[in-house]
Parts: C-alpha cells; sequence; structure tokens
C-alpha cells in the first residue's frame, strides 16, 4: 500500500513539475513586493486559466498525499 501511494506521489510530483514550468512567466519576481501591481491586476485566459487551476488541483494532491504518507 505504502509503494503505492510513494509512486502515486512520484507522478503528482512530477506532473506538477511539468505544469509549472508550462506556465509563462509573469516577469514580477520578487518586484512585486516593492509595489509592482500587474501580477495582482493582471487577468488570465485561456491555457493560463487552466495552468493555474491544474497547478493548485496537482499542489493540494501532493500535500496530501504528502499527509498521508507521514501518518501510515
Amino acid at each position: 500500500m505504502k509503494s503505492a501511494l510513494m509512486v502515486v506521489q512520484l507522478i503528482v510530483s512530477i506532473g506538477l513539475i511539468v505544469v509549472i514550468l508550462l506556465q509563462q512567466s509573469k516577469g514580477e519576481g520578487l518586484g512585486s513586493i516593492g509595489g509592482g501591481s500587474q501580477m495582482f491586476h493582471g487577468r488570465t485566459k485561456g491555457i493560463e486559466a487552466t495552468l493555474e487551476s491544474l497547478t493548485k488541483f496537482i499542489a493540494i494532491a501532493f500535500g496530501i498525499l504528502s499527509i498521508i504518507l507521514t501518518v501510515i
């Protein structure tokens, strides 16, 4: 059981890396701390919105799997 969950977590982690690398850079970086507001007021559409929601879903799945593997 634990081995199967570890394989699933490996697949989820690779998927998370791929989805993050596919996203377009916002160009703000740490500059948003100093008052840059483009990052917060920009609208996402099309593939960007899909990748953003997919990133959230996969990150939540990775967190849940990590907790489950810690408890087991």
